[in-house]
C-alpha cells in the first residue's frame, strides 16, 4: 500500500510533452481508462494512434465520441485483436508491423477481472491468458519495432501493463500456480485467478526491464476507477457485484483514474522494471512482486509457451 507517500502531480493537459512523430498502441482503447489515454495522446498531436481492440463496432463509436472532443481530427487507427487467442494476437502484430516502422508507447490495457472459470482458446486459464499472455505474446511480436525505434537518436520507448493492487491476491504462498494455468483453476477463485494474472504482469516487467535496458518498463495500478471492469466481474459472488456498483458511484473518474498510465508513458522519473500505484509511486509491490527468482521462472515458461507463435 501506498499509505503516508506522497503522489506525483501529473496533468495530462500540462504534463503530456508534445508527441510530434511519435507512434502509441493501446489495447482495450474502445473504453474506460484505454479510452481516456487515446483521447489524452491525441490532444498532444502523434503522429499515429492505434487502438486495439476485440469489438471494431464498439470501438468506431469510441473514435466518433473522442473525435468530437478534439479541435481536429487525430490519427487514429483500429486493429482487431482478441487477446485470449494467440492466432488473432499473431494477426494483429503483423498487421501493425506491416504499416508501422516504429512504436514510441506500448499501452498494455485492456484485460479482464474476476471472470467465472474458464479457458482461452489457446487453453490457458482464461484470465492469466487474457490478461497477461496475449500481452507478453504481443510484445513479443513486436519487439523488432520497438528496438528498431529504440536503436533511433532521441529515442524513449515505452512499455506500460496494467496491473493492479489485485496482484495481492495472487495464491500463496507460491503466488503462481504453475500448475493451474492451463486448467480452469476453479480452486483459486475468481480474485485467485485475477491475483495470479495480475502478478504476472508486474513479474513479466521486472524481468523484461533487465533483458531490454533501451526500454523503459513500467507496470502500474490505475487506483479504484469507475470503469466496467466490475460490471464484467461475473465470476464475483452477487453480493460483492452489488457493492462494486455501489462503489462506482463515489471512486476516481476515468480521466483521473488514467493519470498513473499516462504518467508512466511519459515521466522522466520512472525507472524501469518498477511497479506504481497513483501517481508515481514505487515500491508498493508486494514480495511476491519483488521476487526475482519468481520473475525468472515465470519468463522461462512464458518463453516456452510462446515459442511456436514468434516465428
Amino acid at each position: 500500500m501506498n499509505i503516508g507517500k506522497k503522489s506525483v502531480s501529473f496533468k495530462p493537459e500540462r504534463d503530456i510533452p508534445p508527441l510530434d512523430g511519435k507512434v502509441i498502441l493501446v489495447t482495450g482503447g474502445n473504453i474506460g481508462l484505454g479510452k481516456q489515454c487515446v483521447l489524452e495522446y491525441a490532444r498532444h498531436r502523434p503522429a499515429q494512434i492505434w487502438l486495439a481492440t476485440r469489438n471494431l463496432d464498439k470501438a468506431k463509436a469510441a473514435v466518433e465520441g473522442i473525435q468530437k472532443q478534439l479541435p481536429s481530427p487525430a490519427p487514429i487507427k483500429l486493429l482487431e485483436m482478441d487477446l485470449s487467442s494467440l492466432e488473432s494476437v499473431k494477426k494483429a502484430a503483423s498487421t501493425f508491423s506491416a504499416e508501422s516502422d516504429r512504436l514510441d508507447i506500448l499501452m498494455l490495457n485492456a484485460g479482464i477481472m474476476a471472470a467465472p472459470p474458464g479457458l482461452t482458446k489457446d487453453g490457458y486459464e482464461l484470465q492469466f491468458g487474457t490478461n497477461y499472455v496475449g500481452h507478453a505474446l504481443l510484445a513479443k511480436l513486436l519487439l523488432p519495432v520497438l528496438e528498431k525505434t529504440a536503436s533511433g537518436p532521441g529515442a524513449d520507448v515505452r512499455i506500460i501493463m496494467l496491473s493492479s493492487h489485485g496482484h495481492m491476491y495472487a495464491p500463496k504462498p507460491e503466488g503462481i500456480r504453475f500448475d493451474t494455468l492451463k486448467t480452469k483453476a476453479d480452486a483459486l477463485g475468481p480474485y485467485g485467478r485475477y491475483g495470479q494474472s495480475k502478478l504476472a504482469m508486474i513479474l513479466w516487467v521486472r524481468q523484461m526491464a533487465k533483458l531490454y535496458p533501451q526500454f523503459t518498463l513500467s507496470s502500474i495500478h490505475p487506483g479504484v476507477v469507475r470503469t466496467n471492469l466490475m460490471n464484467n466481474a461475473t465470476g464475483s459472488p452477487l453480493v460483492i457485484r452489488i457493492l462494486g456498483k455501489i462503489a462506482n458511484r463515489v471512486v476516481t473518474p476515468v480521466d483521473q483514474g488514467a493519470r498513473n498510465q499516462l504518467w508512466a508513458s511519459v515521466a522522466k522519473d520512472v525507472k524501469s522494471g518498477e511497479y506504481y500505484e497513483p501517481v508515481g509511486i514505487g515500491g508498493t509491490a508486494t514480495d511476491h512482486g519483488k521476487d526475482e527468482d519468481l520473475a525468472k521462472e515465470l519468463w522461462g515458461w512464458t518463453e516456452k509457451e510462446l515459442e511456436g507463435y514468434a516465428t
